[in-house]
């Protein structure tokens, strides 16, 4: 039952650390939380995110933007990869993918004023549109961000696909099983009204799909380490 589902146990939060970050060849970061907004800038090799945003292939120009309390994981190419982390604020809200005709430019200004250099990469940044991916787990988690309410039992007859299997393949790529990244989509859409709305908490567990107000209580408590209460304050005193 959707009401009843759990969010599978993830790694400790990640301080987004703030500046240029370097990881080795073949590195790869098990799924995981961080606290607060931020743009990761990549100024040279490669990686694949896969998170409450769906698979991301990030290249050398290209910025990969996060909400708070998102989670993801992270496998680098043979090359490795040179970041430049951003803060961009508690309530973020815009695109998830975008590009930078000069991050060099970006990193350059981070260097001695990383506010300066978060506005210069906003007014800079163009789009960049979700890959098309045929791999049925993409496609299924781009179903779950767009409806948390859809049937897996369904959708995986419809694929032509075991559940079981659909459950095990689906792991492999985002490190949650499909029910488990429903209810992380239930949950981040939860945590956003929380940060971005004066709603009561009851509607917002009703618009958000959970059993009741305790059962979100619970979910946004695992997923964020809040209470839906402490978010709130911790909006207001931002």
């Amino acid at each position: 039952m959707a009401g009843l589902e759990r969010i599978s146990p993830v790694a400790a939060a990640r301080p987004a650390e703030i500046g240029r970050m370097r990881h080795g060849p073949r590195e790869s970061l098990p799924r995981h939380r961080h606290d607060e907004a931020f743009a990761a800038v990549v100024l040279s090799g490669g990686y694949v995110e896969a998170g409450d945003t769906g698979r991301h292939r990030a290249e050398p120009g290209d910025v990969i933007l996060h909400r708070a309390c998102e989670h993801h994981l992270d496998r680098f190419d043979r090359q490795g990869a040179e970041v430049l982390v951003l803060p961009l604020g508690l309530d973020w809200d815009g695109p998830v993918h975008g590009r930078l005709a000069d991050p060099d430019a970006v990193a350059r200004l981070a260097e001695h004023d990383h506010y300066a250099a978060v506005q210069r990469l906003l007014e800079s940044l163009t789009g960049k549109p979700e890959a098309s991916s045929a791999d049925w787990p993409d496609l299924l988690a781009r179903a779950l961000r767009a409806d948390p309410a859809v049937c897996l039992t369904e959708w995986s007859r419809a694929a032509g696909l075991h559940l079981g299997s659909v459950s095990r393949g689906f792991r492999q790529v985002f490190g949650v099983t499909p029910a488990a990244y429903r209810l992380a989509q239930r949950t981040q859409r939860a945590v956003d009204a929380l940060l971005r709305t004066q709603i009561p908490l009851s509607a917002i567990a009703v618009d958000c799909g959970f059993a009741d107000q305790a059962h979100m209580s619970r979910a946004v408590l695992r997923v964020a380490a809040q209470t839906p209460a402490a978010l709130r304050r911790m909006r207001a005193a931002a």
